[in-house]
This record gives structure tokens, C-alpha cells and sequence, in this order.
């Protein structure tokens, strides 16, 4: 059965639980989307569902074979379109509409989304390494690496933590709690934060850890 959906991240707010507690949430525009393709285990060898997100305004943005795609199959071309997976057996249709129902019986979710890019930066914002021991006078070395290799091997290790670009990439946060969900307005409200800035694609499905 599916339980996965697409969204869009709108910000964070807060919210009261019966207790008077205050939870930070985050607000996630999740669908509707269309069922754009459809994997069997005959014929793929394996079954999924294609979800489309979003209705791409300006078609003369998409090449040719993604217009082609979506022109065959009726259905209007969109921005997103994500795979997953489906190990039980399904009933779906092409251009079928997913919303926020899937979601309702499911207490808690992962989370998938690109962070946020924050350019190159060094080892200590990265990596989180220490910053080397301040003497008196002037140093330059107070935030480098240190060494990057031992006299074995006399290279680089590949893997070796350096300095680089952080962030931009795909990350999963699992087990967050869905704290409420309005199938009206199509909004979802996670506890806590997600990967990405305001107005980034989600990516979010049924969390894969049942217990903690």
C-alpha cells in the first residue's frame, strides 16, 4: 500500500498540545498529486508508483521526451515527478489523484530533502573539529586541519574529512511525528524541523523504524 507523498516546504510555527506544551512544528504543503506511471512485477520486475507534483505553467520549459511523457498519457506535465516503492500489492490508475488520506492513520514519517548550501567552508564548521591550541603571538594555524595523512601510506586516503562545500545534498530525517494533518487545505504539521529551505521539494513516506 502506498504511503508516501510529495510536498513543499512552507516554514515553521508552533503549536499547543492538550497539555499546554509548545511544540515547534513544520507547516509542508504535502500534494495532491497524480499517479503519472505505474512499475508491475511482471513487466518491470518489480512494483512502484510514479507521483507527479505541481503543474508546470510554461510547457515550453520541458524538452521534448518529457512533454511527450505526459502528452500520452493525458495528464498535464508537472515539476516533480518521484518513484517509490511499493512491496504489497496495489490498485492504481494512471492520472489518479493522492492526497493527504494515505497519511492519516500513520503517526510518524521520514523526511527526505536537500539541505540547505552554505558554499565551501573549512573542517571546523564541517566536520566539527577542534580548533588547534592558541599560543601567544600570531598564528594561521588556529582553525587548519593539521595533518592529512601518516607516513605509511604517504597519500590521502580517500574519505579523509578536509574542507569543502557543505550542505546542497540529499538527507533523510526518520521518526518525526506527524502532529496534525488538514486534508482540507492539504497541510501537514511535523514536529520539529526538516531538511531544506522555504518553498524546497519533500519527499515524504512512512517511517521505516517502527520503534525506537
Amino acid at each position: 500500500m502506498l504511503k508516501s507523498i510529495i510536498g513543499k516546504k512552507l516554514g515553521m510555527t508552533q503549536m499547543f498540545e492538550d497539555n499546554g506544551n509548545v511544540v515547534p512544528v513544520t507547516v509542508i504543503k504535502a500534494g495532491p498529486c497524480i499517479v503519472v506511471g505505474i512499475r508491475t512485477l511482471d513487466k518491470d520486475g518489480y512494483s512502484a508508483v510514479q507521483l507527479g507534483f505541481e503543474d508546470v505553467i510554461i510547457e515550453k520549459r520541458l524538452n521534448k521526451s518529457n512533454l511527450f511523457f505526459f502528452k500520452k498519457k493525458d495528464i498535464l506535465p508537472k515539476k516533480i515527478v518521484k518513484e517509490f516503492v511499493i512491496k504489497n500489492d496495489f490498485n492504481f490508475n494512471i492520472g489518479q489523484r493522492i492526497t493527504l488520506d494515505i497519511l492519516k492513520n500513520i503517526d510518524f514519517v521520514d523526511v527526505k530533502g536537500i539541505t540547505k548550501g552554505k558554499g565551501y567552508a573549512g573542517v571546523i564548521k564541517r566536520h566539527n573539529f577542534s580548533m588547534q591550541a592558541v599560543t601567544h603571538g600570531q598564528s594561521d594555524r588556529e582553525r587548519a586541519r593539521g595533518s592529512s595523512g601518516g607516513q605509511g601510506p604517504q597519500r590521502v586516503l580517500k574519505g579523509t574529512k578536509m574542507s569543502g562545500h557543505l550542505g546542497n545534498k540529499y538527507v533523510t530525517i526518520q521518526r518525526l511525528h506527524i502532529v496534525k494533518i488538514d486534508i482540507n487545505k492539504d497541510f501537514l504539521f511535523i514536529k520539529g524541523c526538516v531538511p531544506g529551505i522555504i518553498g524546497s521539494n519533500l519527499f515524504i513516506s512512512a517511517t521505516v523504524k517502527k520503534s525506537i
